[in-house]
């Protein structure tokens, strides 16, 4: 068994007990989607449960603690204490048609010294309720798949790289600026994927089956976990710009060490044209 700390227990624990309930709600969205209504209600509910689920559980392990809530929004707790931040189904729209492709994303934020707003992500964990992969990282400690260390792929030339991404969408994103990055990246690798959750994204990346990944207009909720992951599995994350302390934008550009330097020269120079 690997050891981790307590907190990792936490977190799996508090992922651990929404994923029946999601599994079986995720078995009702696929009737529903022959329904007239359509899922939707029902996955907004389906959300929101889980996320009270692993609230109540974070919460009674740590009452004092703040929690940062995609549904929930913001629970102040001591400002000189660690937050949750929560992320119950990251995916959503593939759990809405029935792909089985989402996960729970759940980290622990830091506060900075005297309390002065949130610094680092210290531990993260990435939970896929169909397949039971638990994605954990603890800074310092390394990354893990269940039991199994995690290491980003080895890979050196983009001509052999899987790349992921996130496409803009109905009232989301920049679909012109998006267009202009794809023209750019595409020609130069293997192939692009675009799988529907980042926080799965970035866990892959940290797991290797992805050797580098892109997106912006994320939400921190989306990526807070998978940001650990992949600096913990040895892999590179930073904005567009190439800054580690530009990812409050919304932007991730993930990769290996190799390949980093080389996705980013990519997109930086379709975004300035």
């Amino acid at each position: 068994m690997v050891s981790h700390s307590g907190l990792i227990t936490v977190m799996q624990r508090a992922a651990r007990k929404a994923a029946p309930r999601l599994r079986r709600d995720f078995g009702e969205v696929e009737q529903l989607q022959v329904s007239r209504k359509g899922p939707a209600d029902f996955v907004s509910m389906a959300d929101q449960q889980a996320e009270q689920t692993v609230a109540e559980e974070l919460r009674h392990a740590r009452p004092d603690w703040s929690l940062s809530l995609e549904e929930g929004g913001a629970i102040e707790g001591n400002p000189l204490k660690p937050r949750w931040i929560v992320d119950p189904i990251d995916g959503t729209s593939n759990f809405l048609h029935g792909i089985p492709h989402f996960a729970i994303s759940i980290a622990v934020q830091e506060p900075r010294p005297g309390g002065q707003g949130w610094g680092e992500i210290s531990q993260a964990l990435v939970y896929n309720p169909i397949t039971d992969e638990s994605f954990w990282a603890e800074k310092g400690r390394g990354a893990w798949l269940n039991e199994r260390r995690l290491r980003v792929s080895a890979r050196r030339d983009l001509s052999e790289a899987l790349i992921a991404t996130g496409i803009p969408y109905k009232a989301h994103g920049d679909l012109p600026r998006f267009s202009g990055i794809l023209d750019a990246v595409s020609p130069e690798v293997a192939g692009i994927r675009r799988f529907g959750s980042a926080a799965l994204d970035l866990a892959w990346v940290a797991a290797g089956r992805f050797d580098g990944f892109w997106e912006e207009d994320l939400q921190f909720w989306d990526i807070a976990a998978g940001i650990l992951l992949v600096r913990e599995a040895g892999g590179f994350v930073s904005d567009f710009r190439g800054s580690e302390a530009g990812l409050a934008n919304g932007q991730v550009l993930a990769a290996n060490d190799q390949l980093h330097s080389k996705l980013h020269k990519l997109v930086a120079g379709a975004l300035r044209k």
